[in-house]
């Protein structure tokens, strides 16, 4: 990313940005600006593109900052485009939406500019949109402590251990955490979803009084709710590395499964420190794209 002039005129990848309000003060409380988040988006480039690559991208944009009311974008149709970045149409129920996509940096930082915070890719690439290339499972707590957040992670991945499947654990950037299975587009929406609802049901049979499946508000409050519903086609999961418009400038962050215990906080994974970590840890979350279970996944879609 270089300067081509002075100002906020940059060339990324031979494309040129026009960066603008970048002194504008996004996180009041931080005092964390436009350009930091800008900044924090150019040096973690590499580690999150893989993730955002060939896929649908949901916009969360807050254009005055986050201590303002923000909003949801799907549809690019009618924003004003450089010629050089690429959308792509799905056909909803309703009408069509004109997705964004992010095959760079230059279309990354282009994103940021328009006052994206959070980035929600699809489950699945362009290429092959009915077949997923991962499971994700929220874990998401409703009034109760963190510890059990943590306590159903841990004993999730003991089980998948168990049935001989890999799984992955990052930091929602808020009080939750997700945990991937990687399926290498061996399986449709509907075959993930029956994975998912088997863990989240064994979980919580093993853990009645601290979690739930239930989707209704009542039902949820004073447990970890194990959503497994967000495995159907055209949802959406915040990505790895990106950033949460909450207190401190959290990051969705990946783990090593040695650090996901009661000692864990999310909140000290921030735009600020994230950098120094990747330089330190690199991507631990790799083998999320990578080779899935197939045989011991197929044996839990036949029911065991």
């Amino acid at each position: 990313m270089k300067k081509k002039a002075e100002g906020s005129l940059l060339d990324v990848g031979g494309h040129e940005l026009h960066m603008t309000n970048i002194d504008k003060v996004f996180w009041p409380k931080e005092g964390y600006k436009k350009g930091d988040l800008l900044l924090y988006h150019h040096e973690i480039a590499p580690y999150m593109l893989p993730y955002l690559k060939n896929r649908p991208i949901m916009l969360h944009r807050f254009p005055g900052g986050v201590g303002e009311e923000g909003f949801y974008q799907k549809d690019m149709a009618r924003e004003h485009l450089p010629d050089w970045v690429e959308t792509f149409p799905i056909q909803h129920e309703e009408r069509l939406v004109n997705y964004l996509l992010i095959p760079d940096e230059a279309t990354l930082l282009f994103a940021i500019n328009l006052g994206s915070v959070d980035l929600h890719p699809f489950h699945s690439q362009i290429k092959d949109p009915e077949h997923p290339d991962y499971i994700v499972l929220d874990f998401d707590p409703k009034e109760i402590d963190f510890r059990h957040v943590v306590e159903a992670a841990r004993l999730t991945h003991e089980i998948l251990e168990d049935w001989g499947i890999e799984s992955f654990c990052k930091t929602s950037g808020g009080r939750g955490l997700h945990i991937y299975i990687p399926l290498q587009q061996h399986f449709t929406y509907d075959e993930a979803k029956i994975i998912a609802e088997t863990v989240a049901l064994t979980v919580h049979q093993q853990l009645p009084n601290t979690t739930t499946v239930e989707r209704k508000a009542d039902k949820k409050r004073g447990k970890v709710f194990l959503d497994f519903l967000r495995n159907n086609w055209t949802q959406t999961v915040v990505a790895p590395y990106t950033v949460r418009p909450r207190e401190g400038a959290t990051v969705s962050t990946p783990l090593d499964w040695k650090e996901v215990t009661t000692k864990l906080n999310p909140q000290k994974f921030t735009i600020k420190t994230l950098p120094g970590r990747l330089k330190e840890v690199g991507d631990l979350f790799k083998p999320v794209l990578g080779k899935a279970k197939v045989r011991e996944l197929k044996k839990i879609i036949r029911g065991g």
